[in-house]
């Protein structure tokens, strides 16, 4: 072989390798070889697929405070507000936690098997769960059970679109993840229209319909890209090892408190502002649509500047409107500039992370990656909303909410600052695309 074609095939190789979260020249042998390329038009049914399954599994989530109402106020108007939030919460928590499992599935089983069973299993969930007389076997039902099924929608929709794309990974990803933030638009409203006019018991029917409905068909569509190299152990724990890996993991529970805002700033508008149960209703709306604009055109900035760079300023931005819009001023206007901005910047963290992961450690190691990373979701839902709403009774009296957003926006900042570390630690270069 003369020196030129030598030259030529070693730059090809190089080519391959350095393709942003591939890593093809360096797998083992024994991967199976790609049934599509990157940014191909089956990859954007995969983005579709996804969209619905996180729409249907996130999306359904953020519903729960409307069964919430109507279970305090009429259906178990004894038991405790402290119980019953934690059927919402056991949701999001079981979500993550299962998560973990899920993970390591995505790289031994057919993820469009793992899809048809969420989808199944979920539903199933709250259609038994509409059969339940009591608050305890709604959170076993609605709140467990629903939260495992839901995991597998969750995992999938969540690691697939970023294999399927380099060029446009970013809004890929963000694209599929503003799934949950329409599904948490039209449910809320279609739940509440079904809870005033039917019964709260076929309103968990008809949804548990939907999502097998729906997500059963979509689970077709559900497929990896590529197959990772076999390998004798069951889950890849190489990465924690990596200190990226663990920076990132750190910053994690903090990203994940945004949710402080999104439950608690619709009673603050009721409770300090004396605004109506409409107005907090609307404050709420409000976030979330600015929160899927925020995935979507965040997902656009970060193919082009980098989705850790991106990262960076949407949170340092999450966490500056909550201590400077919310903390300080008790207006109307300035709470709603903070919801707008707020949702906004911390929509796209959700979308950010995924993305990141799969740039950090590869498109085929990513369902496992993010698999452990759903460990840092768990400790992040743990220690977000409850341990505020228990600060807003014990230290506000439950009327001043200066402390829990003083909360909010510390665990945002100490995010901030790790995935800064992360991005130093990559490189120093601040004009660098990462």
């Amino acid at each position: 072989m003369s020196d030129t074609e030598d030259t030529v095939l070693k730059t090809s190789a190089e080519k391959q390798q350095s393709a942003p979260g591939d890593h093809v020249a360096t797998e083992n042998a024994s991967a199976i070889k790609p049934p599509h390329n990157l940014d191909s038009k089956f990859g954007w049914l995969v983005v579709f697929g996804s969209f619905f399954s996180l729409m249907l599994s996130i999306g359904n989530s953020a519903t729960y405070g409307v069964y919430l109402q109507e279970y305090k106020l009429v259906e178990f108007p004894n038991a405790s507000s402290s119980f019953l939030s934690w059927i919402g919460t056991l949701q999001l928590v079981m979500m993550s936690f299962f998560g973990i499992g899920v993970g390591v599935l995505c790289e031994h089983v057919d993820t469009r098997i793992l899809s048809a069973f969420g989808a199944i299993v979920s539903g199933l969930a709250l259609i038994i769960a509409s059969f339940c007389n009591s608050p305890w076997k709604l959170l076993l039902t609605q709140g467990i059970l629903f939260g495992f099924g839901a995991s597998f929608l969750y995992v999938t929709g969540l690691t697939l679109p970023p294999q399927w794309f380099a060029k446009y990974r970013a809004f890929a990803t963000s694209i599929a993840i503003a799934g949950s933030g329409i599904g948490g638009l039209w449910l809320s409203f279609a739940t509440h229209a079904m809870i005033t006019n039917i019964s709260w018991k076929w309103a968990l029917r008809i949804t548990g319909l939907i999502i097998i409905g729906v997500c059963g068909p979509i689970s077709l569509l559900m497929k990896t890209r590529v197959k990772p190299a076999k390998r004798k152990k069951i889950m890849d724990i190489s990465v924690l090892r990596d200190k990226r890996f663990l920076v990132l993991f750190g910053a994690l529970p903090g990203a994940s408190s945004f949710y402080i805002s999104f439950f608690f700033m619709p009673s603050y508008s009721v409770i300090v502002l004396g605004k109506s149960d409409q107005w907090g209703s609307n404050i709420a709306s409000i976030m979330n649509g600015a929160s899927i604009a925020g995935r979507v055109l965040m997902g656009l900035v970060g193919d082009r500047i980098g989705a850790l760079n991106t990262l960076c300023i949407t949170t340092l931005l999450s966490f500056l409107s909550i201590l400077i819009l919310w903390l300080p001023f008790k207006t109307a206007g300035t709470l709603v500039a903070a919801a707008v901005i707020f949702g906004f910047f911390s929509g796209a963290i959700v979308s950010l992370i995924p993305v990141v992961t799969a740039n950090l450690f590869g498109a085929k190691r990513l369902p496992s990656v993010m698999g452990l990373l759903m460990i840092g979701y768990v400790v992040g839902n743990l220690i977000s909303s409850p341990p505020a709403g228990h600060m807003l009774d014990t230290y506000g009296h439950g009327t001043d909410f200066s402390i829990l957003i003083i909360y909010a926006g510390v665990l945002l900042a100490v995010s901030f600052v790790l995935e800064l570390a992360l991005r130093v630690i990559l490189s120093r270069t601040l004009l660098k695309k990462l």
